[in-house]
This record gives structure tokens, C-alpha cells and sequence, in this order.
């Protein structure tokens, strides 16, 4: 895990943000994504890819906050 190390705090947290908030309009894909896991409906291939694309610099983000925390 020494990769996740060597990425800076800025560019997960800017990726985070850009990459899971994008597009802007007319909503999110990961507000669509959720709505449609809640509602069941999230059952094409391609919707659970993008669930993923869209959450994995947060899960990255929080992976390495967790790593951080637990080395202090």
C-alpha cells in the first residue's frame, strides 16, 4: 500500500470531488446510481461500473485517511 503513500491528500480529495460529482447537471451520476441501488434497479453492468468509477477516489481518499489515522 505504499502507492497510496506517494498520492498526495490534494488529488484524492480533488478527484473525490470532481470525479464523484460529475456531471454537475442535471444530477450527479453518483445521486442517479444511489437512487437506483435503493430503488433496485441498479442491475446493468454498465450502471454498477459507473457506481464504481464514480466512488473509487472517495474509497481511495478514505482508504488512505484510515492508513494515516492507524499509523499515528
Amino acid at each position: 500500500m505504499e502507492w497510496l503513500d506517494r498520492i498526495p491528500f490534494a488529488i484524492l480529495v480533488a478527484a473525490a470531488l470532481l470525479i464523484g460529482l460529475a456531471p454537475i447537471y442535471p444530477e450527479p451520476h453518483m445521486v442517479e446510481k444511489f437512487r437506483m441501488l435503493v430503488n433496485g434497479t441498479l442491475r446493468r453492468p454498465i450502471d454498477i461500473f459507473d457506481l464504481f468509477f464514480h466512488l473509487f477516489p472517495l474509497i481511495l481518499l478514505i482508504a488512505k485517511l484510515l492508513r494515516k489515522t492507524a499509523a499515528n
